[in-house]
């Protein structure tokens, strides 16, 4: 099983497919790299590297009690990519993915990156406060926490239909996929999974994003219910002074999979130019 060693003695685990330039996916909260099976066969298939990873604390990865700040997440790519030696990489992440991508760029540079995506990200900042009106009510991730700690494989099984925007009339999954979802946030630690929730709504990047010249392509659903368009892709596409922003109509947080033939082509598309 390949990982990878962490400047704290963690072990970060990674998986990779195909050759060419290199890709690096990010996943979301509270799944693991598995989540982009889709995206990995279809860059692989075309001409890219495609390198995939746990973050700690889920999957694979080791499953510290500490270190689930972007700080240290972003120490934790930099590990990866540091060790693999990749130069000329895109960086794409996806939800809470979206941090490490640009707490990587503003923390250790560009010069290992030559593009990035933001899909469906929680980038900049979540949380309802004073100068952050249209945010998520602060209680509403105290709820979440406060769920996960009573019975947090009650919460996941919830959680995975709002994820893709499933209902009685809508099966924008199937009850397999909505099975495998749990099956990969079940493999996650308990404490990973609570302080994520901080760290994805509560950091604030706002400030980080104008400053950050890379290319990026940022895609975000109109119909996501986990992280509002109006508080994700829409404030990064405007912050990000060197971006592209392609909203998906209709579509829910879950889109890699929900719109996976979409997403794959625009992918290839930016990554091309």
């Amino acid at each position: 099983m390949p990982t990878i060693e962490t400047k704290d003695g963690n072990t970060i685990f990674y998986k990779e497919q195909g050759t060419g330039a290199p890709v690096v996916l990010i996943h979301g909260w509270p799944l693991n790299a598995d989540m982009w099976e889709k995206q990995e066969l279809f860059l692989a298939e075309n001409g890219y590297r495609v390198i995939s990873y746990d973050r700690r604390g889920f999957g694979r990865s080791s499953k510290p009690l500490a270190g689930h700040d972007y700080d240290t997440l972003a120490d934790d790519l930099a590990a990866l990519l540091d060790t693999l030696d990749l130069t000329g990489v895109t960086l794409v992440g996806f939800s809470m993915g979206g941090g490490e991508v640009i707490r990587y760029l503003s923390r250790h540079g560009s010069a290992r990156v030559v593009k990035g995506a933001l899909i469906s990200s929680s980038v900049p900042f979540m949380v309802q406060a004073g100068d952050n009106p249209d945010g998520v009510p602060p209680e509403t991730f105290e709820d979440f926490k406060n769920e996960i700690r009573k019975d947090r494989f009650a919460f996941l099984d919830s959680f995975g239909p709002k994820f893709y925007g499933r209902t009685l009339v809508n099966h924008t999954v199937s009850q397999p996929v909505l099975n495998w979802t749990f099956a990969l946030a079940s493999q996650g630690s308990l404490k990973a999974t609570l302080v994520g929730i901080d760290t994805f709504s509560s950091t604030d990047m706002r400030a980080e994003l104008p400053v950050i010249t890379t290319p990026f392509l940022i895609i975000h659903g109109t119909g996501d219910a986990t992280v509002p368009a109006k508080i994700g892709g829409d404030v990064s596409a405007r912050l990000l002074p060197n971006s592209t922003y392609i909203q998906y109509e209709g579509e829910p947080h879950g889109l890699f999979l929900t719109a996976a033939d979409r997403l794959n082509l625009d992918l290839a598309d930016f990554l091309s130019r």
